[in-house]
């Protein structure tokens, strides 16, 4: 099969199409045809710099494609059944490629009103937004959450998963970019660029910090006691954040994703109802990865980037 892959680390011009041997699924397990592949900051963090990976490796965490065929003991899909999701974070990469093979509960069925570009732009991002949200914050309706790079690919949605739960959402975003989530249904928007949005927002029950840096201390003097801030970027995250919210009265996390099947299906259950949709900023074909990562680290993008994978 075809896969993106890439032998040394470095800048998008290591991405090189290569031949290699197609997947065989496991116990358990499924293959999977793809169809599309979404692509994430992560992936250009780890192409750079590799971190827990070693090349030459294969890319890739969102997936949605169609069911190739199922090991031993797999109960939940047939040949044939469209899915989506998300290998798990970081060790089972290899989402830039015609098939992957992955437990079959890291995918759920692909909502039927969304095509597969769409649903590869969600995996990833959508469960890092729902599981910080929802399982590390505990989101209830009628709470102030403040959400940084509102207009992100995790952020955007992020917004849209607050809404539903009923909270009041504040976002900071570039000012182009307000207009788009009040689409969303953002409350209240600070543009970063010419406002100290913590100078501005109080009385915040949960902030999702998507950067790192001084946003974490910043975010802090924006919230109320016994409120959480949950921190995304480990490697941009600064730990005197844990100690100055405890001194605050503040729950203070950070995290990384994991797939979730009970997750997953949440989240397919709000795009099918329509309470939820995913900004799909480009679709590349798989052969133009090295584009979509230079396209992307321009930081200039609203919502996702996503690899078709032609047959």
């Amino acid at each position: 099969m075809k896969a993106i892959s890439q032998d040394v680390l470095g800048g998008p011009d290591v991405l090189k199409m290569v031949e290699v041997d197609r997947p065989e699924p496991g116990p358990t397990e499924v293959l999977v045809r793809v169809e599309a592949a979404g692509v994430n900051p992560t992936d250009w963090k780890f192409r750079a710099n590799g971190g827990m990976l070693r090349p030459p490796f294969v890319l890739g965490w969102d997936v949605s494609g169609v069911v190739e065929a199922v090991g031993l003991g797999q109960a939940l899909y047939k040949p044939g059944d469209e899915v989506f999701g998300m290998l798990r974070y970081p060790q089972g990469h290899g989402a830039y490629a015609e098939y992957v093979t992955a437990p079959s509960r890291h995918f759920v069925r692909k909502p039927a009103n969304i095509d597969h570009v769409q649903a590869a732009a969600i995996p990833l991002a959508g469960l890092t937004a729902y599981q910080a949200l929802v399982d590390v914050a505990g989101l209830k309706g009628g709470q102030r959450v403040l959400i940084h790079a509102a207009a992100g690919g995790v952020g955007h949605l992020a917004v849209q998963i607050a809404k539903a739960r009923g909270a009041y959402v504040i976002g900071t975003a570039s000012a182009a970019k307000h207009d788009f989530l009040r689409g969303l249904g953002a409350d209240e928007l600070i543009d970063y660029r010419t406002e100290d949005f913590s100078e501005i927002v109080r009385d915040v029950d949960v902030v999702i910090d998507t950067i790192g840096g001084d946003y974490g201390p910043r975010s802090l003097r924006t919230m109320r006691k016994g409120g959480t801030i949950v921190s995304l970027t480990l490697s941009l995250f600064d730990p005197s954040v844990h100690t100055v919210a405890a001194e605050l009265g503040i729950r203070s996390e950070t995290m990384l994703v994991e797939p979730d099947q009970a997750a997953l299906r949440a989240i397919a259950a709000l795009v099918e109802a329509g309470r939820m949709r995913v900004e799909v900023a480009a679709v590349l074909p798989l052969a133009e990865a090295a584009k979509a990562h230079e396209l992307g680290e321009t930081s200039r993008t609203t919502g996702k980037i996503v690899l078709s994978v032609p047959r």
